[in-house]
């Protein structure tokens, strides 16, 4: 298996230097082996440990399918959209690549579904809300192997601190408790309204609780625009306008050991991952609380899965690689060791002796993808700025929400 360095430079000269190397898409060698080609990014954090797992995986795959070879490449996660997209319009794709919900519209022209390579058995296995984060159209676009709840995190050591000895459960709980941690000279959250930042992890969530989505039902025009979009956008205003967090991070990304949540000034955070957080807070003050409710309880949490791509020239390699990595006991070993969830109902709980995980585990089945629409990233472009701009008092809530849906009125149609 190979680890690629550096995924920009790819993107520039990717078709030809799949040319020359002769990777990308399958094919048959002098061998008479059938081949499969995956691109997979660092779900596993430690290279070495990723790296590991999918060699260990495709040695146990070609043992039962000795006339399959499979290659499994590493990429970096950055531009990985830039370097697909080249080498796709290059017929160099590979055959099997790792998608999360928000891209699969964008490829699903390219994209094989997997229903005819998964046995009955395998796909009611999946949980209904993973099912329906990959399904287009009614065919599902990937093998799901993993899942996430990005859930409220809290530091105990802050709200000890402070001396609070309860937890929010809802956006009213955050207000209460506000003036009593700045009061005390700690932030009650932080929001990343850097346009840079995703909203799935920022304010979608907020207009979910709120009742709201990004488009009308039909998808022919966006739904943000309303009075759930109004309330989620105020309520996050309150929390800037009342002085509750760090304003620094509406307008910059810096890196977490930079901000005031690294430095435990920080009470709660719901943009931020367990494994971020350790190492400043320590894991023993971690809280992980159940999403927040609004008028519902509900929160993002994203499904990576393995898609087949049309140019595959043994697609029923492919299908049969997929199958297997995809498998409840080989996706249960990818989860555990990337501290992410099962997307199947047959593993059960895997972190229920973990205080944190096992919290987070919980929220799973309420988690929500986010919008499978062709133009989410789009409007993820207009929307950032407007609301960054309400953040920042330069327009009304109203005025800014309003402006967006207008700009993104022609993205749509």
């Amino acid at each position: 298996m190979r680890v690629r360095k550096s995924l920009s430079a790819v993107a520039v000269v990717l078709v030809a230097a799949l040319v020359a190397t002769g990777c990308g898409g399958s094919g048959s060698g002098d061998s008479g082996k059938k081949s499969v080609t995956m691109w997979i990014y660092p779900v596993i954090f430690d290279e070495a440990k990723h790296r590991a797992y999918w060699d260990e995986t495709v040695k146990a795959f070609q043992a039962a399918n000795p006339d399959i070879e499979v290659k499994a490449e590493i990429f970096p996660w950055a531009n990985r959209d830039q370097a697909l997209a080249t080498a796709i319009a290059g017929n160099k794709g590979p055959d099997v690549v790792y998608l999360i919900p928000d891209q699969l519209p964008k490829y699903v022209r390219n994209i094989e579904p997997v229903d005819a390579y998964l046995d009955e058995a395998a796909r009611s296995d999946y949980l209904d809300n993973v099912v329906k984060a990959v399904t287009i159209d009614g065919k599902m676009m990937g093998a799901p192997v993993l899942t996430s709840a990005v859930t409220p995190l809290c530091n105990k050591k802050v709200f000890e601190a402070v001396g609070q000895e309860t937890y929010p459960t809802s956006w009213n709980d955050l207000l209460e408790m506000a003036p009593k941690f700045k009061a005390k000279g700690y932030d009650m959250t932080a929001y990343a309204g850097d346009v840079k930042q995703t909203l799935n992890q920022t304010f979608y969530p907020l207009l979910w609780q709120a009742g709201g989505d990004v488009f009308s039902p039909d998808g022919k025009s966006v739904g943000f625009d309303s009075d759930a979009g109004r309330k989620a956008l105020g309520f996050v205003k309150q929390l800037v306008d009342g002085g509750y967090v760090d304003k620094s991070l509406l307008t910059s990304m810096p890196p977490i050991e930079q901000t005031r949540i690294a430095q435990n000034k920080v009470g709660c955070v719901w943009h931020v991952v367990p494994s971020e957080l350790e190492k400043f807070w320590g894991k023993e003050n971690i809280k992980a609380l159940p999403y927040l409710t609004g008028t519902k309880q509900i929160g993002y949490g994203t499904v990576g899965s393995l898609s087949m791509l049309k140019n595959a020239e043994n697609k029923e390699a492919a299908g049969k690689w997929i199958a297997f990595a995809s498998n409840a006991e080989n996706a249960k070993k990818y989860d555990l060791a990337s501290s992410f969830f099962s997307a199947k109902k047959s593993t059960g709980a895997l972190y229920a002796d973990d205080p944190v995980l096992g919290e987070q585990e919980k929220q799973v089945a309420i988690s929500t993808v986010g919008p499978l629409h062709e133009k989410a990233r789009d409007v993820q472009g207009v929307l950032a700025p407007e609301i960054q701009a309400a953040l920042l008092g330069k327009k009304s809530v109203e005025q800014a929400l309003s402006d967006a849906a207008k700009a993104a009125g022609p993205l749509l149609g």
